[in-house]
Formats: structure tokens, C-alpha cells, sequence
């Protein structure tokens, strides 16, 4: 099997990675962090490299790419910390490109791949856990229309975001609506979550919304293997720069009279710490390339890959802190807020024993990852 990149992608990352160096340095992300975590001369950045369209068809305004562009692509964001939630943008491209329909992917595809507007998953309620077909929110018809009252939690971005994707239940059946957050009834509390980045929790209250997929869960199910993919392929961005920093301090830092990356314990450490690195990478690339496969594969591939992904971002992250020592933990250092982004990348659209549970109920007469 070929993994290598064709000429096209290559430029894709690189083109990234100079935004990223020139315009999102380690000091700037802090300031944004400051300024509340979401920035949309960030986004807008984003948007005028093409990455807001990246999966979106050209007939929509997109670039009409697939899953490997966009996994280049958030790789390196993840490399540079970077706080805007593309993933989010890539869910509901992908959400609204398969489930809504003509009149609902005309009105809101090209403002998505243009940057006009940002969209985001609003799934996740206090009682649910990591369960998608646990709803409480609920929707009922309205003057040919519908309006959807509950609570959601942890909503990426959520009072800065244009429109939001929410489940809510209709006569016991879960459906998926696209509700505008500046729509009657609709309130949303922001704030700064532990690695940074901006959420918000979100109140409905008989707010109008557009149906998306009268059978949700499939299509809810969908939007977060898309996240799943997408956090593996920027956990894999934030691991390469966890590693560099921590290879960068062990052949600086000095003890005894040699740097300290020449003690053979240290060398053994950051070997074993490699080897997760690319056990991520490796499981990343599997999540990106079963995207598009039947429902029930395509979840069993998302369980298996967050499950490893999971395992790669603990071990590394608190290694790296235990080698770099004190300065590993400090607000200063860039190393600290790579620990912070792959502690909480770590517990995103369900933790690793919530997948470690979805692998074994999932798991096939004949093992494997091909199974």
C-alpha cells in the first residue's frame, strides 16, 4: 500500500505550515487565549487558504478535496496550537453535503466554504456522557417549520458560531436541525476551556430550526466519526511538536556536565515515547482513509482508532512533562499547552474507555483491522 503524498498535498502542507509559522506564533495563540479563545481574523486566515471548503464541492463554492487533504491539512494546525475549530467547519460541511437537503446545502455550503459563516456541533448534553442516542432536547413542527427547546453542553465556539447542528427527539425519534444562534429563544454562555480554546453552553428555548436528517442519529453518528477523524489527524500535529520541543530540551539542557539527552534512561524514554508517536500517526491515517466506508465499518474503525490515538496522547503528554521537569508545566513554555490540548483532545467525542467499550461491543468473529 502507498502512503506517500501526492505532489498537491505536499503543497497543502506546506502552504499551511507557512500560515501557521507567519501568522499564528506561540505568543499570538497566548494572546488570543487572553482575548477569550477564538479569533475570526484567525478563522478568516483559515478560510482564505481554502481550508473552510476544503470537502465542500466545487458547485458550492468548495474545493471539492476528500478526508486526506483535510488530515494534512489539521496535522499541521495541530502543529501550531491553533485554536479555531476547522474540524467543526469540516463536520458540517460533511453533514450537510450528505444529509440536508438542495435547498439547505444552497443556503449554508458556500457561506461555510467561503468563511462567511462557521457552523458547529451542538450535541452534547450533561445526562448523555458520550451516548449519541441519548437526547433530551426536543423538537416539534411549527408553521411548516420547527422549533427545538434543551440544553446542550461543551459547544465548540458555540456563542461566536454562525449556526449550530442539534439532535433533538421528535415523538421519540432522534432528528438532526440546523438552528442559527442568533435565532429567538437561542442563548449561549461562552467561555475559555482548559487547553484554551472557546465553548459555550447553550440554551434553546422553542428556537426556529431547519430540519437537516429526520433520521438523526445515523447522520449524528456521521457528523462525530468526521470529528473523531479530524481530532486524530490534529492529535497527530500536536504530538510532532510535543516531540520536537521535548528533543529540543534534552539536547539543551545540561547536567552533570553533558546535555541531558545523552543519559541512556532519557534516550530509552523518548524511544518509547516515538513509538506511540507514530502508533497515532499510523491509526490517524487508518480513521482518514475508512471515512468513507459503510456506517457500521466506519465506526468500528473511529472506536479503534480514539482508542490508540487516546493511549499515544496520555503517554506522551505526561512524558514529555516528566522529562522537561518544572518547566514543563509552566504558562510560558509551549510545552505545557501541548499537554493541556492532548488532555482534553483526549476526552473529545468520547474518552478511551468509552471507545475501548466501543471496540468490544463492535468487535467481529475475525479480528483484526481489516476485519
Amino acid at each position: 500500500m502507498d502512503f506517500d503524498f501526492s505532489d498537491e498535498q505536499e503543497q497543502l502542507r506546506e502552504a499551511v505550515r507557512k500560515w501557521v509559522d507567519k501568522s499564528y506564533g506561540f505568543e499570538h495563540r497566548r494572546a488570543l487565549v487572553r482575548a477569550g479563545g477564538f479569533s475570526r481574523e484567525a478563522y478568516a486566515g483559515l478560510a482564505g487558504l481554502g481550508l473552510a471548503g476544503l470537502c465542500i464541492a466545487e458547485e458550492h463554492g468548495g474545493l471539492g478535496m476528500g478526508p486526506v487533504e483535510a488530515m494534512v491539512a489539521l496535522e499541521e494546525l495541530g502543529r501550531g496550537l491553533v485554536l479555531e475549530p476547522l474540524g467543526q467547519t469540516l463536520i458540517a460541511g460533511g453533514v450537510l453535503s450528505a444529509h440536508a437537503d438542495a435547498t439547505l446545502r444552497a443556503d449554508w455550503l458556500p457561506r461555510i466554504a467561503s468563511g462567511a459563516a462557521l457552523v458547529v456541533l451542538a450535541h452534547q448534553e450533561r445526562a448523555a456522557r458520550y451516548r449519541l442516542d441519548r437526547c433530551a432536547a426536543a423538537a416539534r413542527p411549527a408553521g411548516g417549520g420547527w422549533r427545538v427547546t434543551g440544553r446542550k453542553s461543551i459547544v465548540p465556539a458555540g456563542d461566536q458560531a454562525d449556526a449550530l447542528l442539534v439532535p433533538a427527539t421528535v415523538d421519540g425519534t432522534l432528528a438532526l436541525f440546523l438552528v442559527e444562534r442568533v435565532a429567538a429563544g437561542v442563548s449561549a454562555r461562552g467561555y475559555v476551556t482548559q487547553d484554551g480554546s472557546r465553548a459555550a453552553e447553550l440554551e434553546l428555548q422553542d428556537a426556529p430550526a431547519r430540519l437537516v436528517a429526520a433520521d438523526g442519529l445515523p447522520a449524528l453518528e456521521h457528523a462525530v466519526d468526521i470529528g473523531i477523524a479530524a481530532l486524530c489527524a490534529e492529535a497527530v500535529g500536536v504530538l510532532d511538536r510535543t516531540m520536537a520541543l521535548t528533543a529540543e530540551y534534552l539536547n539543551t539542557r545540561r547536567q552533570f556536565g553533558v546535555v541531558i539527552g545523552s543519559f541512556q534512561a532519557l534516550r530509552h524514554r523518548m524511544a518509547d515515547m516515538k513509538m506511540q508517536q507514530e502508533l497515532a500517526r499510523s491509526m490517524s491515517y487508518y480513521a482518514t482513509l475508512k471515512l468513507n466506508a459503510p456506517a457500521d465499518e466506519r465506526r468500528r474503525a473511529m472506536a479503534r482508532a480514539k482508542v490508540q490515538l487516546g493511549q499515544s496522547m496520555r503517554f506522551v503528554g505526561q512524558n514529555a512533562v516528566q522529562l522537561h521537569g518544572g518547566i514543563g508545566v509552566t504558562d510560558e513554555y509551549a510545552g505545557s499547552h501541548c499537554f493541556k490540548r492532548l488532555t482534553q483532545m483526549e476526552m473529545q467525542f468520547g474518552d478511551t474507555l468509552h471507545h475501548l467499550g466501543e471496540v468490544s461491543a463492535r468487535m467481529q468473529p475475525k479480528a483484526g483491522v481489516f476485519a
